[in-house]
């Protein structure tokens, strides 16, 4: 039997180095093959399509401007063969065209075209003091491309590139010290400096793209919730007008018998079979109602308010500091239930609007009726101008409570604002039940 020393410390299981290196070089090497998905142009996102062709522009200048200067250093400073210049210049140079689309692929072929021109200068008959193994052009060429992939490639393809520059240059650091003049260093840090600046651009406007999409999505779920819960509410609503209803037909259907002398027995069965269905109705109504209330809802159970406490509610925008009047030219009586509470509602949400957005307006509320329509009216004017607004912006939730109300009644409603900074809500609402086929029958 064998016994464990008190003393000894616990062995943890550790992944061998060589396992995370060979995964880390197996991510540095997919991130030098597969480039980025997008490959339209640079800037070709921007809404100002004269901007599309800038990176393009800027691209033909710059080969332009370097590949003469390539061809003319290579054959002046370091003594080489003419059309062997002229090859390496076009490798080197060429490319950029080709970075505003494809950045990794455009370094494939700048980065294979500066290794073999430092491998043939190494025998060319330059000076001693000449840059090697990058000449200049090739540096400020190379900084170019680098810019194009810091702002589209991620980083992993970026932190290869950096690393494979550096190698490059160490090798031929170790192959030709004597020849070398810290170019491959000067590179290696600048090339850096570039990608870091670049890379970090790009992931701020990534950012700024992911929220601004985010920020969409939310308006619209916002939009959405408001509008479920202002139908929810309008459902609740209904369902205290018509249990109301309902409740007459139960009473009115039971009682019949007792209130009518000589009655028949079928004509009996009629209304207790009319009082039966009512009943049931009845509670089906409230049983759905139990899904459409929420907590904290007890406050909806008090009666709805009409058109009879406009007069409260315009003083009481008085009192908010918005001098008001109201015109009422209907009878409140004369309006059926669900038109009378979806004018209350748009007028209140509109008064409220008033508060929150032009405060000290001078406001005019106007109720009337145009043949068998209900029309609401609520204009207000500028803002005064002393006063800054509750609220600088709106989320348009309360005119997405307007519309629902009017398409309720099978209204119109008709806002926007007025040429001398105003706004203006008007709502018709018909007060007659639209007809039927089984009507017109």
């Amino acid at each position: 039997m064998t016994k464990t020393s008190p003393s000894s410390p616990a062995r943890t299981p550790q992944v061998p180095l060589s396992r995370a290196a060979r995964r880390n070089l197996l991510l540095l090497a997919d991130g030098l093959r597969a480039p980025a998905e997008y490959t339209g142009p640079l800037l070709g996102s921007s809404p100002r399509r004269w901007l599309w062709r800038v990176p393009h522009a800027l691209a033909f200048a710059a080969v332009s401007a370097l590949l003469p200067i390539t061809i003319q250093v290579l054959t002046n400073t370091y003594g080489m063969a003419g059309g062997a210049a002229t090859l390496l210049a076009v490798g080197q140079t060429a490319p950029l065209l080709l970075a505003v689309t494809r950045p990794l692929e455009a370094w494939w072929i700048v980065f294979a075209a500066a290794v073999i021109g430092a491998v043939a200068l190494m025998r060319a008959p330059g000076t001693p003091g000449d840059s090697w193994p990058w000449t200049p052009p090739l540096i400020v060429g190379y900084l170019l491309l680098m810019v194009a992939l810091g702002v589209r490639e991620r980083h992993r393809t970026l932190l290869a590139v950096w690393l494979m520059t550096g190698l490059a240059g160490l090798v031929f650091e170790l192959l030709s010290s004597e020849r070398t003049n810290s170019s491959d260093v000067l590179l290696f840090v600048l090339s850096g400096v570039v990608l870091l600046v670049t890379g970090a651009l790009r992931e701020q406007r990534e950012a700024q793209r992911r929220l601004t999409a985010q920020e969409s999505i939310s308006e619209a779920e916002r939009g959405r919730r408001t509008l479920l819960e202002e139908r929810a509410r309008i459902a609740r609503e209904l369902h205290d007008m018509v249990a109301h209803h309902m409740s007459v037909i139960t009473v009115q259907a039971d009682s019949a018998p007792y209130r009518i002398e000589g009655l028949p027995d079928a004509a009996r069965e009629e209304f207790a079979a009319i009082a039966a269905g009512a009943r049931e109705s009845l509670g089906e109504m409230r049983r759905l109602l139990t899904v459409l209330r929420s907590d904290g809802t007890d406050g909806e159970l008090a009666p709805q308010p009409g058109l009879s406490r406009l007069q409260q509610l315009v003083e009481a925008t008085v009192r908010a500091g918005v001098p008001a009047e109201l015109s009422l030219a209907v009878d409140p009586a004369v309006v059926p239930q669900a038109v009378d509470l979806s004018a209350y509602r748009i007028t209140q949400e509109a008064l409220a609007n008033v508060v929150r957005h032009a405060p000290g307006a001078v406001t005019r509320v106007s109720v009337s009726s145009i043949g068998e329509d209900l029309v609401v009216l609520v204009v207000n004017g500028p803002a005064e101008s002393p006063r800054s607004p509750l609220e600088s912006t709106g989320t348009g939730h309360g005119l997405v409570g307007m519309r629902e109300r009017v398409r309720l009644t099978g209204g119109t409603l008709d806002t926007g604002p007025l040429p001398d900074g105003g706004f203006r809500v008007a709502a018709r609402l018909p007060m007659a039940t639209p007809a039927t086929p089984e009507d017109a029958e």
